[in-house]
């Protein structure tokens, strides 16, 4: 038994990368550096004067259409969902993220490549231990026929169900333990999605400027538009458990409890951690001994997920 999973990690070195925003289109170069305990995950705009700082906490989320942006004062980061469910897969506590831009690179659309820049940064304990939120009685959110249920259990459990009219999509549901290399195996490559007629309508609206097929599965109204096809059969649902579990890192701490989550997305996330924090007797922080005593950031990710982003540098 590993024990060093109770301290809280940071990264054990800076590394630099550059991408496209999914939305802004625009190139970002993005930086990853070591912080002290309880630093938490924050958010740096080398381009805007001053250079102010956003917490990455729930208090902080500003928009949830189509992606999960933080902000402050004005000031924002968008599309933050893949890179926070990365840092809670690989259990990474304390870094400073500094954009030279308003989002964070969409890379492939999934989680992998920001899992393989915390692993070329490698990890560095802390003298400081990691606190849990544990759920102690059962909470329910609706929206039609949209909900998340959240239970008492002995650690992170999700079973997720999406439902869309579409041959290769349709109904899929998923039921996932975080154990320690689930996350690289079973949800960190899966893909960000979404439907051509739809996209054209975003790009419309001057949204999903940087999207293409190099960082999204998308549909047509008969098919796969992706030659490659899928890296999961149903890649879509596990790319929606990555979206949780990014919106969920937002707490500021792993969260130990059994979720069944419904035709979900951002927004009905957000509500839901709202509802929870303001539910009196819903939760509870504590040590983190009731976390599985292991480190999560040492599986292989499977082949598909390619080499590093362009530009990865260590400092």
């Amino acid at each position: 038994m590993n024990y060093t999973y109770f301290q809280q990690h940071t990264i054990g070195r800076e590394v630099v990368c550059s991408g496209v925003g999914l939305h802004s289109g625009a190139k970002v170069s993005m930086k990853l550096k070591p912080a002290p305990a309880n630093f938490g995950i924050r958010f740096r705009r080398m381009d805007v004067c001053g250079q102010p700082v956003i917490d990455a906490h729930h208090h902080r989320v500003v928009d949830t259409f189509q992606a999960t942006t933080i902000g402050f004062d004005g000031v924002v980061v968008a599309t933050i969902e893949h890179v926070m469910a990365a840092f809670l897969g690989a259990a990474i506590d304390n870094v400073l993220v500094e954009l030279d831009g308003p989002e964070v690179p969409i890379f492939d659309g999934s989680a992998a490549p920001f899992l393989r820049l915390l692993w070329k940064a490698g990890t560095r304990r802390q003298n400081s231990v990691r606190n849990c939120l544990s759920i102690d009685k059962t909470i329910l959110l609706k929206d039609g026929e949209a909900y998340i249920k959240a239970a008492p259990s002995d650690g992170f459990r999700v079973r997720y169900a999406i439902e869309y009219p579409h041959p290769l999509v349709g109904k899929q549901e998923f039921l996932w333990a975080f154990d320690e290399d689930g996350f690289a195996r079973d949800i960190a490559g899966a893909r960000t999605f979404g439907f051509l007629k739809d996209v054209q309508k975003l790009q419309n609206m001057g949204r999903a400027q940087g999207g293409s097929l190099d960082n999204a599965v998308v549909f047509d109204d008969r098919g796969l538009l992706n030659q490659g096809g899928f890296r999961y059969s149903d890649e879509c649902v596990r790319h929606k458990i990555l979206d949780f579990m990014g919106d969920l890192a937002l707490m500021g701490m792993p969260i130990i409890g059994y979720f069944e989550v419904f035709k979900a997305g951002h927004t009905l996330h957000r509500r839901f951690i709202e509802q929870l924090t303001a539910s009196p007797g819903c939760c509870t922080v504590s040590r983190a001994a009731c976390l599985p005593a292991r480190i999560f950031h040492t599986a292989p990710l499977p082949s598909f997920a390619g080499g590093f982003p362009q530009m990865v540098k260590t400092l």
